[in-house]
């Protein structure tokens, strides 16, 4: 069989690279090792992978995907496909052997908006009815679709690459292809079939993480921990609900049918001593360990069997070559903190599909091959940076607060900029849009690191948040600085209109995207409600 691109794993970001390629004319098949639906995670987005997801259902002309972008158009579109309402990002800070009592200054609290309201609000994607419905629609498109395909053996030619495997009826496969996309996660096909090196992130260290799907796990904000501390921003739950501590973190996402994406990443230290690798045990250890969470999985029940798994970070030494290319998902993995993985996936899809749609036939694709690998790279070790950074500060939530404002004040910046048709000002993924910001970054991680190992003085520490503070100042178009917030963050257009002079704009053109994007709801009598 021949391809002109051939596309090793149907998750979504696989899927989504072949719907869109299909859609540009090209000849493509899709080769799943397993079948659909099933079990994945990997399930929350953020403003910026809904924007790109908009961004790339746009220029393609793939109307039915667009829906996904947002919860209301999603439940209007395809209410029976499992998802989960995300306001925002939540963390509450909790010390080991001790209930989480919080207070009125919120030392222990982290609240920040992503969207101003439910109808425009980001999700959670329930992988096994995602990733299907995906698959389907690049079935219904044109693409060739294989499951139940294991592949062996990958070979160079001059005119792309042969791929042979076997089928799960036991008969042989072998197809040619122009291009392969390597779409199948760490370690994966091309990876292990060209024995690509297998890199690392500095300071990073190396997780181990134990999840499963659960029932029956208790909001977080109807238990007494919360009360009397006033409105929040959004329901705290309806978001991506972290739990920070010495070591590590858990996460929590509410899905639409009931079940709730629990788990820990822990350091290696963490994960030893609490025996993570022994499964439920081990999470039962954890949750011992802290009474309140313990609490709020009092009555919870596991609706499959754990899984563990004992080296998260990922990092491939390459991620492009002569007529092949890693998807960021293939070629590295950081952490699930901060719900990294989709925009970087989906930055490497739109670069890809744009190299496709512009270079293909030509020797130009093999030079945008290697830039895409080197970008893809490149912002994977900005992300290992900061998240290295905030992994030494889980003991001191007061720096792991500051710490995370440089990636929420990078990808808000970036989000609003594409939003008013400046994608050149949004650069690199926490880029923040200039180049100063891309240094400042990675120095006040360094610092955060290195106080980690060695210790800290208070004039250090205070020093550390004073030079994270200003390096977010100039690019912090959320209101991210105003610390009468007290670390509960709502989204508001008020800085935004009074940050306008940072994007090289008015505060009109400043409306008239809002109003574009949605933030600003109708009422029945035309008049516009919101913050």
């Amino acid at each position: 069989m021949d391809f002109e691109i051939a596309i090793v794993g149907s998750g979504f970001a696989g899927s989504l690279l072949a719907l869109i390629c299909r859609r540009l004319g090209r000849s493509v098949v899709l080769i799943e090792k397993g079948s659909h639906p099933r079990f994945a995670i990997g399930e929350s987005s953020s403003p910026l992978a809904n924007l790109l997801l908009e961004e790339l259902s746009d220029r393609y002309d793939i109307p039915r995907i667009r829906p996904l972008a947002s919860w209301g158009t999603w439940q209007a579109a395809y209410p029976k496909i499992g998802c989960g309402l995300k306001r925002g990002f939540s963390f509450y800070g909790h010390q080991k052997g001790e209930l989480f009592r919080a207070d009125s200054e919120r030392r222990d609290q982290l609240l920040v908006a992503a969207s101003p309201r439910d109808e425009v609000a980001d999700t959670h994607w329930f992988r096994a009815d995602f990733d299907q419905f995906l698959v389907n629609e690049a079935e219904a498109e044109g693409v060739e679709y294989l499951d139940h395909t294991e592949l062996t053996a990958l070979e160079h030619r001059a005119d792309g690459v042969a791929v042979s495997g076997r089928r799960s009826d036991g008969g042989p496969l072998h197809l040619n292809a122009r291009l392969l996309v390597d779409a199948s996660g760490a370690r994966g096909f091309v990876h292990k079939t060209l024995r690509l090196r297998e890199g690392s992130f500095p300071d990073l260290p190396a997780t181990q993480s134990l999840f499963t799907h659960f029932e029956g796990v208790r909001r977080w904000d109807e238990m007494e921990v919360l009360k009397d501390l006033g409105k929040p921003p959004y329901a705290v739950d309806d978001a991506a609900l972290h739990h920070v501590f010495d070591g590590g973190w858990i996460w929590v996402l509410r899905f639409n049918n009931g079940v709730v994406s629990a788990g820990v990443a822990a350091a290696p230290w963490l994960a030893e001593e609490l025996r993570l690798s022994e499964g439920v045990n081990g999470w039962d250890r954890l949750l011992a360990r802290f009474p309140s969470i313990r609490e709020q999985f009092r009555d919870a029940r596991a609706l499959r069997p754990f899984v563990f798994v004992d080296r998260l970070p990922f990092r491939s030494a390459a991620a492009a070559g002569t007529n092949w290319a890693l998807l960021p998902s293939a070629a590295a993995f950081v952490d699930p903190l901060l719900s990294t993985g989709f925009p970087l996936t989906l930055l490497g899809v739109a670069r890809l599909t744009d190299a496709i749609e512009h270079s293909w036939g030509g020797h130009e694709l093999e030079k945008r091959l290697e830039a895409h690998g080197a970008k893809t790279l490149e912002e994977a070790d900005t992300a290992a940076a900061l998240v290295a950074a905030l992994y030494v500060s889980f003991a001191d939530f007061e720096l792991f607060a500051a710490l995370s404002l440089l990636y929420f004040a990078a990808v808000s910046f970036a989000e609003t900029a594409r939003r008013l048709g400046r994608a050149d000002l949004a650069g690199s993924f926490l880029g923040g849009g200039r180049l100063v910001y891309r240094k400042k970054l990675p120095d006040c991680c360094r610092r955060a690191i290195r106080m980690g190992k060695t210790g800290n003085s208070s004039a250090e520490r205070a020093d550390l948040i004073s030079r994270i503070f200003a390096a977010i100042e100039p690019w912090d178009v959320a209101g991210l600085t105003d610390g009468r917030r007290r670390r509960w963050h709502p989204m508001e257009a008020a800085p935004l209109l009074a940050a306008s002079h940072k994007l090289g704009v008015s505060p009109h053109e400043i409306e008239a995207m809002l109003v574009r994007s949605g933030f600003w709801a109708r009422t029945s009598t035309g008049r516009r409600t919101g913050t």
